[in-house]
């Protein structure tokens, strides 16, 4: 989960506040469960490290997350190039509009959710899916961000809240609960689209659109391969449109908070 040359900077960070804390490799090591050895081997790149560790370290070292920092930022840098411009136009957004038709949109998902998502993917190791789970939900920080969070907007299909079978129910059920709590906290506004509009103009593909500080717009297009950013005015009003579509046909708030809560209330009594 390293990635060059962060991982130099953060072993020499480790270093720097190891010694500014006045620990030997041998204390620091009892308080973070490793021996003296291995967090020599760890500073001189002989060992990899890993979040958990790193987490640890911050707390003994009172580093205000600053080894943790460090690692998300390696991730989110080590992103293809193709999202690279999408992750900018995302951090900096002040409004997200955002429709998925058969998943609930990535900044919404739990990480359960998310996990399940993308351990779908036989293809990839199970470092790698816990990698993208850290990235999914370190993205998700923007919409609690003490400096001017962006105000979502997502349309969501009925269909995807209720595809569930037995062992998926309690990882869908934590979902609509996260849904439902993140409405009430602010800043979120969920619609659904009910299972009795059979077709829209949306089911043709997920897309998310940004509102950046200047008022203009970024879009972003996903598919199996990779993604899309948007800049085109011509291929914005497009999606913009497809957005005015999508909306019109999907339930009003009140009635969306209460479709997702019927749907967890049907499974309890199954």
């Amino acid at each position: 989960m390293e990635s060059e040359p962060t991982a130099e900077l953060i072993r020499a960070q480790l270093r720097r506040l190891r010694l500014a804390a006045d620990l030997t490799q041998e204390d620091f090591g009892k308080q973070v469960h490793f021996s003296g050895s291995q967090i020599s081997a760890i500073e001189l790149g002989q060992r990899p490290f890993d979040r958990l560790f790193l987490k640890r370290a911050d707390e003994v070292l009172n580093s205000d997350g600053l080894l943790l920092g460090l690692l998300r930022i390696a991730e989110l840098h080590g992103q293809p190039h193709f999202l690279r411009p999408w992750l900018d136009a995302e951090r900096s957004a002040t409004q997200l509009r955002c429709y998925h038709p058969t998943l609930i949109p990535g900044l919404l998902q739990t990480e359960h959710y998310a996990r399940a998502v993308i351990r779908a993917d036989d293809l990839l190791s199970e470092d790698e899916v816990e990698r993208r789970v850290a990235i999914r939900m370190d993205r998700q920080a923007i919409l609690t961000r003490a400096d001017n969070p962006p105000i979502l907007f997502a349309v969501i299909e009925e269909a995807t809240l209720r595809r569930v079978d037995e062992s998926f129910r309690g990882i869908m059920t934590q979902q609509i609960d996260h849904l439902l709590e993140c409405v009430k906290r602010g800043g979120v506004m969920i619609l659904v689209i009910p299972i009795e509009v059979s077709v829209h103009v949306g089911l043709s593909g997920p897309f998310t659109l940004a509102r950046g500080g200047d008022g203009d717009w970024t879009g972003y297009l996903e598919n199996q391969v990779d993604g899309a950013t948007i800049d085109k005015a011509e291929e914005l009003a497009t999606l913009h449109a497809r957005w005015d579509g999508i909306r019109s046909v999907a339930l009003p708030k009140g009635q969306s908070e209460l479709l997702m809560k019927e749907v967890m209330e049907s499974w309890s009594t199954i």
